[in-house]
């Protein structure tokens, strides 16, 4: 430890010293906000992270691969190996909760740090989301709890997933509220619209999700499906991604001619995760859904959850 003292003649005062002069090398304010950056990348990261996995789980029809909850067995609490290959997929995905666990204290650890080392105006919105997102992930284990015991209900599963979708806005919010870059307020039409993308973008993912439930890929081979017919199913849900691209469209447009140029940026990579997502859906549509694209699908509906949000809150003021 490093200490010093700048000192002068001053008065009656012998000497005159700031406690700034007393330092031990390392501002504990600054390593802890650059532990709350780096925490809060963490959790938007493994929230996505674990939409994969889920998907991997489905994918692999190891959905009910540990078939009861919260055991993963009527007898064991984990995995063994009479449960072979799909048992072992499934238990490792609910492992990972515990990954997301670890994340999500520590990022509320350090957010109650700032609360206590900074003044900083927007430290209690950091640690109320910090406490959002660990509360949610006891949530989404309960609610995947009872995808297990439903036998992988469509309708459950699509709550379940959508819940992630709401967990990965949350955490951009987070990350935003940390690091995000400084700007004004939108205009009042962009404001609308950006909110218009949000609600249609809610939409859509929300017509995916009954698009997989119609669809092939239900978890398990026992599972049931919603019944609809997933040809129709997949129109209707891509006539909505297209009417998602166009306002988003609109969106960096207007946002460019009224020089917002953070908004108009984050609406052009919307964009672009957009149409990627569109080429993805229609190539896995004409080529019979295999697994690899729709689990690259499933990673490309959380980077637009998470895009939503972006532009949404990009809309917002930050000092």
């Amino acid at each position: 430890m490093r200490w010093g003292c700048s000192c002068s003649w001053s008065g009656r005062s012998r000497v005159r010293c700031s406690p700034a002069d007393f330092s031990s090398g390392s501002d504990p304010v600054t390593s802890v906000q650059r532990w709350l950056r780096w925490s809060a990348i963490a959790n938007l990261v493994v929230n996505i992270g674990i939409v994969v996995t889920g998907g991997a789980v489905r994918l692999t029809a190891s959905g009910l691969g540990c078939p009861t909850w919260p055991k993963c067995t009527e007898d064991n609490l984990v995995y063994h190996e009479d449960l072979g290959f799909h048992g072992a997929i499934e238990f490792g995905n609910r492992m990972l909760t515990f990954v997301l666990v670890v994340v999500a204290v520590a990022c509320f650890a350090f957010a109650l740090a700032n609360v206590v080392t900074t003044q900083n105006r927007g430290r209690w919105a950091i640690l109320w989301l910090s406490v959002g997102i660990a509360l949610g992930i006891p949530a989404q284990a309960v609610v995947g709890g009872i995808t297990v015991l439903t036998d992988l209900n469509p309708w459950i599963v699509a709550i379940h997933l959508l819940i992630s979708m709401g967990m990965i806005g949350l955490c951009v919010w987070l990350v935003d509220e940390v690091m995000g870059p400084v700007r004004p307020a939108a205009s009042a039409p962009s404001r609308a619209l950006a909110w218009t993308v949000l609600a249609v973008g809610a939409v859509v993912l929300w017509l995916g999700t009954v698009v997989t439930g119609s669809g092939p890929h239900a978890g398990d081979e026992k599972a049931p499906r919603n019944g609809l017919d997933p040809a129709v199913a997949s129109h209707v849900h891509g006539f909505a991604v297209w009417a998602l691209v166009l306002l988003t469209i609109t969106l960096m447009v207007l946002a460019a001619r009224r020089n917002e140029r953070t908004l108009a940026f984050f609406a052009s990579v919307l964009l672009g995760i957009e149409l990627g997502q569109g080429v993805l859906g229609y190539v896995q549509y004409y080529t019979d859904l295999p697994g690899l694209l729709v689990g690259l699908h499933m990673l490309g509906a959380a980077l637009v959850a998470a895009g939503l949000a972006r532009v949404v809150l990009t809309t917002r003021a930050r000092a």
